[in-house]
């Protein structure tokens, strides 16, 4: 799966490359550059600048940025002298500690505590709990696919008992974080990377900086046009590996990002099925309703949230959503390849032979 990752991430590189080529000339140059250090995925920075050294100092700024939301908002590793998401999980003598922490992952979880409230509680951070178990017996049927199994429905009942975010307690005057159920934990996996992507991009925007894009995992984020004054053209990966074409459809952006949520992405497989990531709150099991769900609007972290959120909803229940949102819009994949858009998704398509 990685493999297909870095495979589609070099595609969308070679697509920007292709298209800054098109247009006036200007004093600008395009340059990219990527990382594998962050979100467990592929980063890519691509920009218009003067010299290589003016993109290095600019990328090598987003990529410090990215690393220290890395650090602060993963669930899987401490590091020495830092209070992070994952301290905030662990528990002394059966019990969560109050827990200080940088003012930024206070935002972050008053903001996943908003998309809570605005998908109806599909986005919930703090199912952690349930979550865990999945990724435990994922990782297990990854390493040795020839045992692969399920987790028992009775587990996964049990952990979701475990997973009512007001149990998550902030002070947002003394930065401190509890959870005061001690078998909760968080996992903002749904918001983590695209809140990150999206910070990134505001702090290249509040310094006047444009002509960048800002590429992590597939959570795309357009900061102004190109070097040449035209939009981006950001492609729609084809979920279906032996599809032909390698993207479903050609975006152009000015300033918005586009996500996509889909079941190709993180799986695993039990008797020839494939179990993916995302779990839907209700059935506790990966939801089955779409192979993809991409939304283009201007924050990544929204566009991260509602991929997510849309993935498992019934259709009409996520068209009413993004219908509601203004500068949302997205496209659904169902399972036999049929797709379905909101309204104003088609006024950001482009055709073209790329």
């Amino acid at each position: 799966m990685k493999k297909r990752i870095v495979r589609c991430l070099l595609i969308v590189i070679m697509l920007l490359q292709s298209m800054g080529m098109v247009g006036c000339k200007t004093k600008t140059e395009k340059y990219s550059t990527y990382s594998f250090d962050y979100f467990d995925t592929v980063t890519t920075i691509t920009g218009y600048a003067e010299s290589q050294e003016e993109f290095d100092e600019i990328a090598e700024g987003v990529l410090a940025e990215l690393a220290e939301y890395h650090k602060l908002f993963t669930i899987y590793h401490r590091y020495e002298g830092l209070e992070n998401l994952c301290t905030v999980n662990e528990t002394v003598d059966g019990e969560h500690r109050t827990v200080t922490v940088d003012r930024r992952i206070i935002d972050m979880l008053l903001y996943a505590r908003e998309m809570y409230d605005k998908t109806d509680g599909t986005v919930n951070i703090a199912m952690g709990s349930v979550l865990s178990v999945w990724h435990d017996y994922r990782t297990e049927g990854i390493d040795e696919p020839w045992s692969a199994k399920l987790p028992p429905m009775e587990k996964l009942t049990e952990a979701a008992k475990h997973t009512d975010i007001n149990q998550m307690v902030i002070d947002e005057a003394a930065c401190t974080v509890t959870l005061t159920d001690p078998a909760m934990k968080l996992d903002v996996g749904a918001i983590a990377k695209g809140y990150a992507v999206e910070m990134a991009a505001r702090s290249l925007e509040e310094k006047g900086i444009s002509g960048y894009v800002i590429n992590v995992g597939g959570n795309v984020r357009t900061v102004g046009v190109k070097g040449d004054g035209e939009n981006w053209l950001v492609g729609i990966e084809n979920p279906e590996e032996d599809g032909g074409q390698a993207y479903l459809a050609y975006l152009e952006l000015s300033g918005e990002s586009l996500v996509t949520s889909g079941s190709y992405q993180r799986y695993y497989v039990v008797d020839g099925k494939r179990y993916h990531h995302i779990i839907d709150p209700e059935t506790l099991f990966p939801s089955e309703g779409y192979v993809s769900v991409s939304v283009v609007c201007k924050s990544s972290a929204d566009g991260d949230a509602l991929s997510t959120a849309l993935f498992c909803m019934e259709f009409e229940e996520g068209l009413a959503l993004v219908e509601s949102l203004p500068d949302a819009e997205a496209m659904w994949v169902l399972p036999d390849g049929t797709k379905k858009e909101s309204s104003g998704f088609a006024n950001y398509k482009k055709e073209t032979t790329k």
